[in-house]
């Protein structure tokens, strides 16, 4: 029995969408066959090309560029304006179409998913044979076309469906790497962006057949542990299983701005990061997530674009310890020029479920303390003579480390609190009496009062321990 993964992936999805949905309501003309582009507001200054037709393409519009510029180069040129809803339930009515084949689908994003196809032999369909009714399919009920890769794994499945464009069925197995991926530039490999492919190119790494047999300790000492992603990528090994899910999976979150005047100074753009910190964290914590990694990034008045990222010790969904990174990361990649557009994004995503653990732990206490500290001293120190057992304790467990998140004790009073962990601002794996300890400074609730406090557990004797600052 064999397991083929197909990476479905639609032709210039929001121009097609537009057009399919314009010629059912009765428009002579198809987007896809003019040069057309959908884009953004011009008056507002968010006149950006969204999506181009293939004619538009060929006037040399690009994806991403200003609708000024693109003008300018097709006086002719059509322009859409995007349609959200739209594109929503195009992307539904595909998966409904995909989903009679395989149930196991797993949407990527709104105009690609995965599907893996189990058990595929002398009684099913041949792969490509089976791709190509599903194409078919799309195309003669939803009026748009579709790329797809076959091979037996997600990454190679993906990059088959980049191949030749548009309408095309692809394969790619591991028999074919050297033939069909290891010539193609490395910046096409999935997950080489414009930073990644500038290094490897200093590197003297220009295809991806040269990333796959590159010497690993070197990748390692220029790309620490991404290095093995991008490398096992370039090897087309990806052990990553097809995950069904009934919606988009949400890689990150983030929200942009363009300012409608040239922000000239640090203070106007804090406050515009601020506005989308709060936004991104509003959206994470109403999603239940916390985020491991933020990036900034700048839209100069030239067009010039800039982005910076940070990778947090602990996800985080704050909004104050979102703007904090954002200002530290735009301080550190502004360089005066006046900005027309900021972006924020938050990426690397956790859930934000917690566990219980089981009773038995004690908590210690250790430090000086001033007289001001009196309801620690009532809540916590005593603890330190009674010691009696934590009866609960949530925390989650994230990248291998276990984050505090709430504790219940029992007070000199005999009666049981709870105390929550607000914000945790850094985290390490240290060594204590050779014993290998998680430590976290973190702000606490107590009685009302915020403590600063710095919690450690310590993975040997499976002992929390608290700490004042």
């Amino acid at each position: 029995m064999n397991r083929y993964i197909f990476h479905i992936d639609v032709n210039a999805a929001y121009l097609s969408w537009s057009a399919a949905y314009r010629l059912q309501q009765g428009d002579a003309v198809d987007l896809r066959f003019i040069p057309s582009v959908v884009g953004g507001n011009e008056k507002s200054r968010h006149g950006i090309v969204l999506a181009k037709s293939t004619p538009a393409k060929q006037y040399g519009i690009h994806t991403g560029e200003p609708l000024l510029a693109a003008r300018q180069k097709c006086p002719n040129l059509m322009v859409v304006p995007p349609d959200y809803n739209l594109y929503m339930k195009a992307s539904q009515a595909m998966i409904d179409i995909i989903q009679r084949y395989s149930p196991l689908v797993q949407q990527f994003s709104v105009d690609e998913c995965f599907v893996d196809f189990f058990q595929i032999g002398p009684d099913k369909k041949d792969p490509v044979l089976l791709a190509h009714t599903i194409k078919d399919a799309i195309s003669d009920e939803l009026g748009f076309t579709v790329n797809i890769g076959v091979s037996h794994n997600k990454i190679l499945a993906k990059m088959a469906s980049d191949f030749k464009k548009p309408n095309l069925v692809h394969t790619l197995f591991s028999h074919e790497l050297e033939e069909k991926l290891w010539p193609l530039p490395v910046s096409d490999l999935f997950m080489v962006g414009r930073q990644t492919s500038k290094k490897l190119y200093y590197l003297g790494i220009t295809t991806i057949g040269e990333l796959a047999k590159a010497d690993t300790d070197m990748l390692y000492g220029h790309f620490k542990s991404f290095a093995h992603l991008i490398q096992s990528y370039a090897n087309g090994v990806d052990p990553s299983p097809v995950r069904k899910n009934n919606h988009p999976l949400v890689k990150g979150m983030g929200n942009s701005t363009t300012v409608k005047f040239d922000v000239l100074e640090a203070t106007t753009a804090y406050q515009v990061l601020l506005s989308l910190a709060e936004s991104v964290g509003m959206r994470l914590r109403a999603a239940g997530f916390c985020a491991g990694l933020i990036a900034v990034s700048i839209t100069s008045a030239t067009f010039g674009h800039k982005s910076h990222q940070y990778k947090l010790s602990v996800a985080m969904n704050s909004t104050s310890y979102i703007h904090q990174v954002a200002r530290r990361l735009f301080d550190e990649l502004w360089d005066g020029t006046p900005i027309r557009k900021l972006g924020l994004r938050a990426s690397d995503l956790h859930t934000n479920d917690y566990v219980q653990l089981s009773s038995g732990h004690r908590w210690h206490w250790r430090g000086r303390l001033s007289c001001h500290d009196q309801y620690f001293i009532d809540e916590v120190l005593y603890m330190k003579t009674i010691a009696k057992p934590i009866e609960m304790i949530s925390w989650t467990e994230e990248d291998g480390r276990i984050h505090p998140v709430k504790f219940k004790i029992t007070t000199h009073e005999g009666e049981r609190q709870v105390y929550r962990v607000l914000q945790i601002y850094t985290t390490e794996l240290d060594r204590v009496a050779g014993n290998k300890v998680y430590r976290f400074t973190c702000e606490i609730a107590i009685n009302a009062m915020i403590k600063l406090c710095e919690i450690r557990y310590d993975l040997d004797s499976c002992r929390w321990v608290l700490f004042k600052i």
